[in-house]
């Protein structure tokens, strides 16, 4: 019974669309589902501010035990793209998508994983604590929802992401700082065949400027990449303008800050010295975080894990998760992986014995808390 609800309420969950800034209909959805199971809904007015098509949703299953830590776990709402009209098929007991779109897996994995918990707490009557559940938008568009969520109405100082790919055994227990870069070049339009030392090439800056940078892997923990460059107007211009999108990620806040100024620098520099100006706006994407296994959320997990006799692994990220915003926020949390494959491709999937063996580790995470 409990592996064909579970399925089925995946099943159920991904014939939803949500693409990002189209989740308000799911997360309507969502609402009204936690409700009927007996859950206080609270609903913030962030979207005015994210522009998102959702509000961020705090659902409470009151405590039925004593002397116990509230916790909580958290899944976003939203998908990328394609995931409209997602229909999933199931062969060899694996969850696939019919191959036109995305299975939305992430993270609608997480979010049946939720609804299960929570209606095998309530059939098996197991005693807990207060069990909140943090339900947001616009995750994969950088992280926007969980950003705006007021974090102090959390009663619980510890929860869980349920956002991460790979068998279920692994714990994220550290994740970067992302920067991102947005540069805008100012040189000096000229005939490129008439006068052209009379213009300043903002292309020729830019790949002067990009020449002079440590890109890709920098070092064990830290990256960096430039995304885009787009500018000029026709071969015979001597191009004024360029605009160039960039990044930097560490799990060291201090390498990752390091990394932004050097590459800041160079831009800075070739302007000056060419003649030209730059523009540059950062926008930090998320903080890094790093947990040891002496945290109470990674004990709390490996003994979790340990009791469903799986194997245990530490996992350091090079991607970034609402659990990023939740600890930058001063909550404790690490990411955990729920058994999807493949993310944000058509070839994703999902073994539903992963799917059951991540329930087992949530009421497990349940019955460990203290």
């Amino acid at each position: 019974m409990e592996q064909k609800r579970v399925v089925e309420t995946f099943i159920e969950l991904v014939k939803i669309d949500s693409e990002s800034k189209n989740e308000g209909p799911f997360q309507a959805f969502l609402k009204e589902k936690f409700e009927r199971l007996g859950l206080e809904v609270f609903e913030d007015q962030t979207k005015k501010q994210t522009g998102l098509g959702a509000n961020n949703l705090l659902c409470r299953l009151a405590k039925t035990k004593g002397g116990v830590r509230p916790l909580f776990f958290s899944c976003h709402v939203d998908t990328v793209s394609p995931g409209i009209g997602i229909e999933p098929i199931i062969k060899d007991n694996i969850l696939y998508s019919n191959g036109e779109t995305i299975l939305a897996a992430d993270d609608k994995a997480g979010i049946a994983i939720m609804l299960e918990l929570i209606q095998r707490i309530q059939e098996e009557n197991i005693p807990h604590g207060e069990l909140e559940f943090v339900l947001s938008p616009g995750e994969e568009i950088g992280l926007v929802g969980a950003n705006a969520f007021d974090c102090t109405l959390l009663n619980s100082e510890i929860g869980f992401v349920l956002d991460n790919g790979g068998p279920v055994g692994s714990i994220t227990v550290a994740s970067p700082t992302l920067m991102g870069l947005d540069v805008k070049i100012k040189g000096k339009t000229a005939h490129a065949g008439l006068e052209p030392e009379k213009g300043v090439s903002a292309i020729e800056l830019a790949s002067i400027a990009i020449a002079k940078m440590k890109l890709g892997r920098i070092d064990s923990e830290t990256t960096a990449n430039i995304g885009t460059i787009n500018g000029g107007i026709a071969s015979n211009i001597v191009a004024d303008e360029v605009k160039v999108t960039a990044e930097a990620r560490s799990i060291s806040h201090e390498a990752c800050m390091k990394q932004v100024e050097e590459m800041i620098a160079a831009f800075k520099d070739t302007a000056a010295a060419m003649g030209g100006s730059v523009t540059i706006s950062q926008d930090k994407k998320s903080t890094g975080y790093r947990l040891t296994p002496e945290h109470t959320t990674v004990k709390l997990a490996t003994k979790a894990l340990q009791k469903i006799d799986c194997p245990v692994n530490y996992d350091v990220s090079g991607g970034g998760s609402d659990a990023n915003i939740f600890n930058s926020k001063g909550k404790e949390v690490a990411n955990l992986s729920i058994g999807y494959e493949k993310i944000h491709t058509l070839e994703e999937y999902l073994p539903i014995e992963e799917l059951e063996k991540a329930v087992e580790l949530a009421v497990q995470l349940v019955k460990e808390v203290e």
